[in-house]
């Protein structure tokens, strides 16, 4: 679905590129900087300003991949990321944590394990997300922690934050070693993702440079992802805040193809508007909706696969909180999304992970997948001698042969919704979505789901965790 013309997306992008001409980015790493010199842009030291002419942008576009596969833990929760794929993460990186029993929370270790454990669970969810932050971990060791915990409590596709190069390489070495791997095999081909926001607008920071940097030259993926607030720091207009995102997009890939040719990227965006009352950020607007459709014109204008994002301001799981997911994700996938963050999960424009909105929101990715998954209409779906046949008029197709050949598999089954009526539900404790979902992600979590796995490798990969431990760690870089 587009929302503007072909001519005047040609023109955003034609904009973009003259904006990164004439008006430049401001790159504070200053490798990045030399390998944009090198690469043949206009540097200014002095300023950190690097001018990017439109020929390297474009030879930059030409090495990018259309297409590559995200290798998981087990090979059938591989990912492919190209146009046409659809990819679902939960709501990712809060700070805090909340569900009806224990409430509002820093997060802690805790939450981060349970909430892995049920993106893990459910088959929707492809791949690991940021999760929530573990607070009660030490900065210095934090990384260790979230990827220990991914390596054992799910073989889904793992993420990696970006936070520097000395924790970057330890978090590559533990997915390396724990998958069995060489170095070149680890660099063949991903298998983990990081998601870079640039600091908007047109400004590149050290963390965020060097894991383009470092993420292409090992050959894993990075999420290029400009968080443009339209009136904030972004333009007011849809148009001018996706012309501004898609110029810091397009830097940033021409970054990481200067560090390597061919290194996986997506083009991403996290395009929405701020409330004007209140400078907050606003989430499943009509503008957050339109931004993604532009975004998916933007992407398919260069080919590439690309993020999109739902989500919700809501402070609780409540009617504006689904309808803002909701319409944050319709928006992802009439645009095209290839992967879609914050699909599930996310509350006060991402200061909050919800326990029960995971659950509720997983309720509604589950119908879109029933809804990709399309219908048949062969003889056995008419089912003329099964079905029609078998039933004289004013009777009913409860007892038909098809009916009772597909009656335990031919719907979807909810996982929380309830269908009874009103008096049964009454008789069940007359308990709303939310109430339902807690009980729902409280037995997933008393149950054991979690892959196979090695575990003398997962004895060496704790030991590298203490030996690490013991020489300090790694601090973030900033």
């Amino acid at each position: 679905m587009d929302v503007f013309s072909a001519d005047e997306i040609a023109n955003m992008h034609d904009t973009a590129l003259r904006m990164l001409e004439d008006l430049g980015l401001r790159v504070l790493l200053p490798e990045a900087r030399a390998l944009f010199k090198a690469g043949g842009a206009r540097v200014d030291e002095a300023e950190q300003m690097v001018f990017i002419g439109r020929e390297m942008v474009e030879a930059a576009l030409s090495t990018a991949p259309r297409a590559f596969d995200g290798r998981a833990g087990s090979r059938a929760k591989d990912i492919r990321f190209e146009l046409g794929s659809m990819i679902f993460q939960a709501g990712a990186g809060a700070p805090h944590a909340t569900d009806l029993e224990r409430g509002r929370r820093p997060g802690s270790a805790r939450d981060y394990e349970e909430y892995l454990k049920l993106t893990h669970y459910f088959d929707v969810l492809h791949v690991v997300s940021p999760q929530v932050e573990p607070q009660d971990v030490p900065v210095h060791t934090r990384h260790y922690f979230t990827t220990e915990r991914q390596m054992e409590l799910t073989d889904k596709f793992p993420f990696v934050f970006a936070r520097g190069t000395p924790q970057t390489m330890d978090c590559f070495e533990m997915i390396r070693d724990f998958r069995g791997l060489s170095d070149a095999e680890f660099q063949s081909c991903p298998y983990c993702y990081t998601v870079i926001n640039t600091n908007s607008p047109r400004t590149l920071d050290v963390p965020m440079a060097q894991g383009l940097v470092d993420f292409a030259r090992h050959g894993q993926i990075s999420i290029i992802t400009p968080f443009t607030l339209m009136g904030a720091m972004a333009p007011i207009t849809v148009a001018g805040a996706m012309t501004l995102s898609h110029a810091e997009v397009l830097a940033s890939i021409t970054l990481t193809q200067l560090a390597k040719p061919g290194a996986p990227i997506c083009y991403g965006t996290f395009t929405s508007n701020v409330d004007m009352k209140s400078g907050a950020p606003a989430f499943g607007t009509p503008s957050h909706f339109q931004a993604s459709l532009a975004a998916g014109q933007l992407a398919r204008l260069l080919g590439l696969p690309w993020r999109s994002a739902a989500g919700s301001a809501s402070n609780m799981n409540d009617v504006q909180a689904a309808n803002e997911n909701q319409l944050g994700l319709w928006g992802c996938l009439l645009a095209g999304a290839t992967v879609t963050l914050h699909a599930a999960g996310w509350l006060e424009g991402g200061l909050t992970v919800s326990y029960e909105k995971l659950v509720c929101d997983v309720e509604v990715l589950n119908m879109i997948a029933e809804l990709c998954a399309g219908a048949k209409a062969g003889p056995d779906e008419i089912g003329y001698d099964t079905a029609l046949a078998e039933v004289d008029p004013q009777a009913h197709f409860f007892a038909t042969t098809q009916t009772m050949a597909r009656y335990n598999t031919e719907f979807y089954e909810p996982i929380v919704h309830d269908y009874a009526n009103f008096g049964t539900w009454e008789e069940r404790g007359a308990q709303d979505a939310t109430q339902r979902a807690t009980r729902v992600w409280k037995d997933i979590l008393a149950s054991d789901h979690g892959p196979r796995i090695d575990r003398d490798r997962l004895d060496a990969l704790k030991s590298f965790v203490a030996k690490r431990t013991a020489e300090g760690g790694a601090l973030p870089e900033s």
